[in-house]
């Protein structure tokens, strides 16, 4: 784990405490962009093109939050001839987008009114 720690196009603590882990890990959660990617896949394996055409952002954009979440673990991809087809990584994932899905079900209009988590990127 030290040496994707040392790799890892981010920034944490020398000494990482699990929390800021967990609260790297949650900022793979954290843009509309990466969620809709992880939907798109729930459904099943999508190529970039794919995935550019269903969630209506451009190519360099989708490929950069892929990228992002292949690192973190959420997706992971496999090579068909010259397209590369991703899909969820760990079946947990699309079981913590259900959750939030009825977390926020149920606290929508809170998350809409707080003023701490005011939705800038990071």
């Amino acid at each position: 784990m030290a040496q994707a720690i040392a790799d890892a196009p981010f920034e944490l603590p020398e000494q990482p405490l699990e929390s800021d882990l967990i609260a790297k890990y949650f900022r793979g959660f954290g843009d509309p962009t990466r969620i809709r990617i992880l939907e798109a896949l729930a459904a099943g394996e999508r190529s970039v093109g794919e995935l550019v055409a269903q969630i209506g952002e451009p190519q360099p954009k989708v490929s950069t939050h892929l990228a992002c979440l292949r690192w973190c673990g959420f997706v992971e991809g496999r090579r068909e001839h010259r397209t590369v087809r991703y899909r969820i990584a760990d079946r947990r994932v699309t079981k913590m987008l259900g959750l939030v899905h009825g977390l926020l079900h149920d606290n929508a209009e809170h998350v809409a009114a707080c003023r701490t988590i005011n939705g800038a990127r990071g």
